[in-house]
């Protein structure tokens, strides 16, 4: 009975051998005997599905884990070999090894006392032993960091100061903070989370920003070094922006890097501090890194991939100071539509495209009817003038919350000046637009109960003019807990502002002013 049952498995199930035996290329907890640190460390680990079949060397990337998980963390939540497998699979990334390290509670880097030199396991310990049992291409060329949170850090701070070990940086939600957040940090948090790594336990103030703090801060790093020695290394930042503390860090940290022309990605989407968000970054993070793994250009991050249709030819009524798109269905239709007024589209295809792209959504029922108003004055109010008259003329549904502005470029900062006005719109969408910092902070102090009637849109793409402004916008709006949604895209390759972006931001405003 037992030969008839070992015959079936082998008949029907070769993969039986394979649990059962050697040869396994996703293990968990394994443990490297650390000479630096005195102890094993554990890690986990993924092989490429066709590393038992042959001799081929492959890149490696360093998976860190957050804050209170550990070296199983990408395996169990990240959900790593199903995602890459696929990837793989589809031949959108390259075949390569995840080692998953366990990180305990030190981001990654040496504590000042130097009781704890995981910074120098990492480097003179585990990435030699890596090189050393498993067939990887041991050069920095081929070498990646990606992280979570605590990760996050890691993964940046590792090749910043070590770009002779490391190429590629992936830092997902990254845990890091300016001077200005450590300064006021709660005192527990500050003594068991960075003081203790950095020094200046039970200190407040300038105080905590100790020599040793510096040698490990991405803003002092980034400062005070010769940017020529990051020229090569390859930096993809993404953040979600339902982040709190990490809104501030990580915004600040794309503006310096703009400021000071260090290239890098940035991505801001939308979402928070959850492993679902770190799982959605993983197909363009992989495609960056597997790109880079192959010294080339980043392809750019993945567009939708729907079939083409053609955009329904829009008919618009001309006036002096506007032109207006009615819904399909208008004409047959004794009902009323909320408007969405648009400022800065001053060309016609511009006009007609957007028209297009947004009437077709409304056929398939992906966006309510709307009536389109594209602006061509640049009067900042909208109150005694074309307002009444497209109420008037046409079927437009009155009142606040039935009423939307979107803004373009220049065009947003009349778009967000009528957005201010109490009671006259629900939304407000602004697409690269410089934007008042100012003037939107007296906004909040001075009328806080209109501030939440009002919702704004910020969508802008990492190498926009305007990286300071939207940045600092999405700051002062999630500091002060103003409800708002802030988008950073890859670079916009079509004319204007993409399909992906326009579809995004009508999604949002539909909900708002069909709520």
């Amino acid at each position: 009975m037992k030969k008839v049952t070992l015959l079936f498995m082998l008949a029907f199930f070769p993969f039986a051998i394979m649990i059962a035996g050697g040869n396994k290329r996703i293990l968990e907890s394994l443990t490297m005997k650390s000479a630096v640190l005195g102890q094993d460390v554990k890690y986990s680990i993924v092989l490429p599905v066709d590393y038992h079949q042959g001799k081929q060397e492959y890149p490696v990337v360093y998976l860190l884990h957050g804050l209170g998980d550990d070296e199983s963390s990408w395996l169990e939540y990240g959900r790593i070999s199903q995602i890459t497998d696929a990837a793989v699979a589809r031949k959108e990334i390259v075949p390569m090894i995840f080692v998953m390290p366990q990180g305990f509670r030190n981001y990654y880097v040496n504590d000042y006392a130097g009781t704890f030199l995981y910074e120098d396991m990492f480097i003179n310990d585990l990435v030699p032993f890596i090189d050393s049992t498993y067939r990887t291409i041991a050069d920095k060329e081929h070498r990646a960091t990606m992280g979570y949170s605590m990760g996050g850090f890691g993964a940046l701070i590792l090749p910043l100061r070590h770009p002779d070990i490391f190429k590629v940086s992936v830092p997902l939600s990254m845990s890091v903070r300016t001077d200005e957040q450590y300064m006021v940090e709660n005192a527990a948090e500050w003594n068991d989370q960075w003081g203790r790594l950095f020094g200046g336990v039970g200190t407040i103030g300038t105080e905590r920003i100790t020599d040793y703090y510096k040698q490990y801060s991405p803003f002092h790093l980034f400062k005070t070094l010769d940017p020529k020695q990051f020229s090569e290394l390859k930096i993809y930042i993404d953040n979600g922006d339902d982040e709190y503390t990490l809104c501030r860090s990580n915004e600040e940290l794309h503006i310096l890097l703009r400021d000071l022309q260090i290239q890098h990605e940035y991505r801001v989407r939308d979402g928070g501090h959850t492993f679902s968000y770190w799982r959605a970054s993983l197909p363009n993070a992989l495609c960056y890194i597997s790109d880079s793994f192959e010294n080339k250009v980043y392809r750019g991050d993945f567009k939708p991939t729907s079939k083409k249709v053609k955009f329904p030819k829009s008919i618009m009524i001309q006036q002096d100071s506007y032109a207006i798109t009615l819904p399909p269905g208008y004409i047959d239709a004794s009902r009323q539509y909320p408007v969405v007024y648009l400022y800065g589209i001053a060309e016609a295809h511009h006009r007609q495209r957007i028209a297009g792209l947004i009437q077709r959504e409304m056929l398939t029922g992906a966006l309510p009817s709307l009536i389109l108003v594209f602006l061509t004055t640049k009067e900042l109010s909208l109150k005694d003038s074309i307002l009444s008259k497209i109420e008037t003329d046409f079927n437009a549904r009155a009142g606040y919350r039935f009423r939307a502005l979107v803004g373009f470029g220049d065009g947003g900062v009349t778009a967000m000046h009528n957005a201010l006005i109490p009671e006259m719109f629900t939304a407000c969408i602004l697409f690269d637009s410089p934007i008042d910092t100012a003037l939107l902070h007296s906004a909040i102090t001075g009328d806080r109960e209109l501030m939440k009637k009002m919702w704004f849109y910020i969508s802008t793409t990492d190498s926009d003019m305007e990286y300071n402004t939207n940045g600092k916008a999405h700051i002062l709006l999630r500091e002060e807990d103003v409800y708002h949604e802030y988008r950073v895209f890859d670079d916009d390759h079509d004319d204007l502002v993409s399909d992906t972006r326009l579809s995004e931001a009508f999604q949002f405003l539909s909900e708002k002013i069909h709520r």
